[in-house]
């Protein structure tokens, strides 16, 4: 079968990485891809959000399956405009209807859902431009640190954690009245600190039954130590070592079985990814958010780790048969690395020549801000490049992929030397 991928970043080329290994796959299409994809699909040059030039590209390329890999169209409905579509109708698409999407396209309908089906998250309040004064007062209610969150999509940059009163209230300020997160923060959740250490899950479902993935953590801070602005994302292990039988128990339990049963109790149709951002508190798990895609760079240490043909998990989902699949996992663990551009988060230069990553030996190379320009592989955007290695252990796998980013440059090239330091 064909198939389209919607995006462009490292996620989309291990997604496109894996299918690419299907013997089921005809021809692969990725709107709008990278330099990484370029070298195993072919590349469309399509924004994720432009529904009808991906109708046409579905038509002409005669596409019979999309994958949508960031939230930005999920949450805008792209599964809806091919579901109403008399000549899209049939064409699945792996990624949750727009109803659905809002677990990630809104924190408050999110956190609503998780209080209706009792599953474990931090106490909290929202409020909008009309309401600042309660949240100030509010805040004085709470022990910092103090957790705010544009209600939003703001590209994973939307949470802000502080330990200053004032500096929260001026950023409540900031985010509500000034718009510093956009329409993303026209409403602003604050909730209440939870301390502990932070895991991510991993369902795919189709609806009715689903699959538990391997778990993953990731390192969002620029800094070492987790110091710094927040990223896309560092670096991500895969399994999480401290995720024993007793821990993953208490999380099917009590939070990726009420969650599923939540999405069907409440009418909202489901085929895709579910990702859930988890924190261990004490012995118990909690969620803070829900992501209605893969995360990144958890997916580049999460899907080489399936052995599985992907397109058969794929078409299980469209069918509604996943419960008929054996999940296969590699029980080895996978560790990530992001190379990221001088300057990232904040302002950075893009266009930058990349070499060496042909010379990467018994690691994979996932694509993330390249593009081919005159036969030279540039970067174009924050996050340039994940190396992903395989190891006995998370210490094993981490040495590889070091060992191998020594031979990639680009000028002003960035890297968090200190993954899976808190391990």
């Amino acid at each position: 079968m064909n198939i389209l991928i919607l995006g462009s970043g490292g996620r989309e080329h291990t997604l496109a990485w894996k299918l690419s290994q299907s013997p089921k796959l005809g021809s692969l299409f990725v709107a709008p891809g990278n330099a990484g994809t370029a070298e195993i699909a072919k590349n469309l040059a399509i924004g994720v959000n432009d529904f009808e030039k991906i109708k046409e590209a579905v038509l002409k390329h005669q596409i019979s399956m999309v994958v949508v890999g960031p939230e930005d169209p999920l949450v805008n409905g792209v599964h809806d405009f091919f579901l109403k579509d008399n000549s899209l109708h049939e064409i699945p698409v792996i990624g949750p209807q727009k109803a659905a999407a809002m677990l990630e396209g809104s924190k408050q309908f999110a956190k609503e859902f998780m209080i209706r089906h009792a599953i474990p998250t931090a106490a909290y309040q929202s409020f909008t431009a009309d309401s600042l004064e309660d949240g100030y007062a509010f805040l004085e209610k709470l022990t910092p640190p103090y957790v705010l969150k544009a209600d939003g999509l703001a590209a994973g940059k939307g949470v802000l954690i502080l330990n200053d009163l004032g500096e929260a209230k001026e950023e409540l300020k900031t985010m509500l009245i000034d718009g510093k997160f956009g329409n993303a923060s026209a409403k602003v959740v604050i909730e209440e600190f939870l301390a502990g250490i932070e895991l991510s899950i991993f369902v795919l479902t189709d609806g009715n039954g689903y699959k538990v993935l391997p778990t993953a953590k990731d390192y969002k801070r620029i800094g070492e130590g987790d110091t710094g602005l927040n990223t896309g994302g560092m670096g991500a292990i895969s399994p999480v070592p401290f995720a024993d039988k007793v821990l993953m128990d208490k999380i099917h339990d009590r939070i990726v079985k009420p969650t599923v049963e939540g999405l069907k109790i409440d009418n909202l149709p489901y085929k895709g990814f579910i990702f859930i951002g988890l924190i261990k508190v004490g012995e118990d798990p909690m969620v803070i958010e829900y992501n209605v895609r893969l995360g990144d760079p958890e997916t580049e240490a999460v899907v080489p780790r399936i052995q599985n043909d992907l397109v058969s998990l794929f078409d299980a989902v469209a069918k509604g048969t996943l419960d008929t699949i054996d999940l296969q996992i590699d029980d080895r663990t996978a560790a990530t690395i992001m190379m990221v551009s001088g300057g990232y988060p904040e302002a950075y230069e893009k266009g930058k020549e990349i070499s060496g990553y042909e010379e990467v030996q018994d690691s994979l190379v996932f694509h993330a801000g390249t593009k081919v320009e005159d036969d030279k592989v540039l970067t174009n955007g924050g996050r340039v490049m994940a190396i992903t290695s395989f190891g006995a252990d998370f210490k094993k796998a981490l040495s590889k992929s070091y060992e191998n980013i020594e031979k990639v440059h680009f000028p002003g090239m960035n890297y968090r030397k200190d993954i899976g330091f808190d391990l």
